[in-house]
């Protein structure tokens, strides 16, 4: 049998997906973890992991290592005082994703379990750089608003973003009637407020919508869809926004939609899950919660 090391390291890169991030918890270098793995290799007579260039991936044989000593060594560690014990508050569940969808969906949808006494450590950002981090280790749940490459992620489609054409009753009045006349040429005339210089949400729409592609630049750059929102109600003129987001603002009159399409563009998200076999329970629990409120939401 291995020793507790060699079996230590590998159901640390078994459960992080990642040398580097196995390094990183256990306080050592990331030669030292790839030296011990190979060990274990040599050991066993058996490959363990498949090597990406991002990450790396469990087969067979360390699916079924880590069903024999995840157990024995997690009450090990418990026993040693490095566990977190009985009546020990669970580590917090490290979920990232989309300002506004957090902040908009996912807190909101999560205030139960807080109450229960799950713990949250949240982080904002772009998809790519937080897959990047999920990769190694630094994150347990992604919410991504594109599909993950790679077999090391495992991941669930679990909400659609609708977009649409807003704006406020000043813009809308002069130019709503003339776009379904006229098309959107009209919106020339309008400033245009975006999340990003490169206006990627805007330009979707125009190609799925109106077949065309857009030819104007942004008044106003804001990299967050929340400031996007206040800025059109505000009059700053018109811009394409998630509908689960200016819900309320449709409602009330603040915003109007320039138009109604058959069929509105449609972004998926996905809540991607961070490789190998994570120990808190909690993590299943947060990602189980947000797919069942997306559902029902």
């Amino acid at each position: 049998m291995p020793d507790l090391n060699l079996l230590r390291t590998f159901l640390a890169v078994y459960r992080l997906g990642s040398f580097t991030a196995a390094a990183h918890t256990l306080g050592v270098s990331q030669p030292t973890v790839t030296t011990q793995i190979r060990s274990l290799e040599r050991q066993t007579g058996r490959e363990l992991f498949e090597r990406l260039p991002r990450g790396v991936v469990p087969n067979s044989v360390a699916d079924e290592l880590a069903a024999r000593v995840a157990a024995p060594l997690d009450a090990l560690g418990r026993a040693a005082g490095s566990g977190t014990g009985e009546g020990a508050r669970a580590e917090p569940v490290h979920l990232a994703g989309p300002a506004e969808l957090l902040a908009t969906f996912a807190l909101p949808a999560l205030g139960p379990l807080v109450a229960e006494g799950v713990r949250l450590r949240v982080t904002p950002g772009l998809t790519d750089p937080l897959l990047d981090e999920l990769r190694a280790g630094r994150h347990d749940l992604v919410i991504a608003t594109s599909r993950p490459r790679g077999r090391a992620l495992t991941w669930v489609p679990f909400t659609d973003e609708e977009f649409v054409l807003v704006a406020a009753p000043v813009w809308a009045d002069r130019v709503k009637e003339r776009l379904a006349e006229e098309g959107p040429g009209v919106l020339h005339t309008v400033p245009l407020v975006s999340y990003a210089e490169d206006l990627p949400i805007v330009r979707r729409y125009w190609r799925h919508v109106f077949g065309k592609r857009l030819d104007c630049r942004a008044a106003v750059t804001v990299p967050d869809l929340r400031a996007v929102l206040a800025a059109v109600v505000g009059g700053a003129g018109f811009s394409v926004l998630p509908r689960y987001l200016c819900t309320a603002e449709l409602a009330s009159g603040a915003l109007v939609p320039l138009g109604d399409p058959e069929d509105p563009p449609i972004n998926t998200g996905f809540l991607v899950r961070r490789p190998g076999v994570c120990a808190n329970p909690d993590v299943d629990r947060v990602r189980d919660h947000l797919v069942a409120a997306a559902r029902t939401g």
